[in-house]
């Protein structure tokens, strides 16, 4: 998640009027398709006010790790919290994440990563990470500042807080200040600069497709794909591919780096502020008119994996 320098092209920022809509969640997880096992779930079907599962979730708080880079290294500048005003499954089989700001201009949200870290392909096979999610319901002014992201980051991350590019990121699904687009973003080697361009990453957007991402579920998607040589990267918003990075894209230290190890954790946030949505804007955000209050809705999370 941590981005200084990547923009979208001016046609798509400009304003677009907010339809309030309250979408059902799927009746439940998409079964595995023949041939994939599916190896971590969670469809938030806990009751309405309730936390996500601590079996399966750690919830970060604060405004970084302990000892680790200030506003999660990224500019952001809301305060994480566990509270439920923030952070909770709504009894409709939903998550929500939801940003508030108090009184006195101070924003809290929250982000939360799995208790797991061992998430990779089998040797030979294919992984699959994937969440159902309607961002924020919020465009133009009024969404200046809000970051909402499906993510996953390298094992070796947690407990150290200091290794990052390295251990590798993949962003599967980001967005900025209500723009009708999804970003998926490949972190790699060194900052900056590097192989993967650091902190902008390897990068690619799409809009979503049929309805604007603000206003309706998709579904978002990562495959790393270790059946291929040279093996592969892949990113899907509802099943059609617009981002890839192959192993040869990278040299070969850095790719052993990203993938040798344990594996990723995956998180689920919404950052208000920091550099990302300011570099999409051209300002300082949050801006003046941003409401607070929309949440990002998550209808399940999965990892599957195929063997070879």
């Amino acid at each position: 998640m941590p981005h200084l320098s990547r923009s979208l092209g001016a046609a798509l920022g400009a304003a677009v009027i907010a339809i309030p809509l309250t979408l059902a969640a799927a009746a439940s997880i998409p079964p595995p398709e023949a041939g994939w096992t599916t190896v971590f779930a969670d469809d938030f079907t806990g009751g309405a006010g309730t936390l996500p599962a601590a079996s399966n979730w750690i919830v970060d708080t604060g405004h970084a790790y302990p000892g680790g880079p200030g506003n999660w290294g990224t500019g952001e500048i809301q305060n994480y919290t566990a509270s439920t005003s923030n952070l909770a499954q709504d009894g409709a089989g939903n998550l929500r994440i939801t940003p508030l700001r108090d009184g006195a201009g101070n924003w809290t949200s929250a982000r939360i990563e799995t208790q797991r870290t061992d998430f990779k392909p089998p040797a030979g096979g294919v992984m699959r990470i994937e969440s159902r999610i309607q961002m924020p319901n919020v465009t133009g002014a009024a969404a200046l500042g809000y970051w909402p992201a499906f993510w996953a980051l390298g094992g070796p991350y947690r407990g150290n807080w200091w290794n990052w590019p390295a251990i590798g990121e993949f962003d599967i699904m980001e967005n900025v200040n209500g723009i009708n687009s999804v970003w998926g973003v490949m972190h790699c080697g060194v900052n900056p600069g590097g192989p993967c361009n650091e902190t902008t990453g390897i990068v690619a957007n799409r809009a979503c497709p049929g309805s604007s991402c603000q206003s309706a579920f998709h579904t978002y998607r990562f495959e790393w794909d270790a059946s291929v040589s040279p093996q592969v990267f892949r990113w899907f918003v509802d099943g059609q591919q617009f981002h890839s990075v192959s192993q040869n894209q990278v040299d070969a230290t850095t790719w052993a780096n990203m993938t040798s190890h344990q594996g990723y954790f995956v998180l689920l946030n919404v950052a208000i502020g920091g550099a990302f949505p300011n570099n999409n804007s051209g300002t300082t955000t949050p801006g003046p008119g941003i409401v607070p209050g929309r949440p990002m809705v998550v209808d399940y999370v999965t990892v599957s994996r195929r063997s070879s």
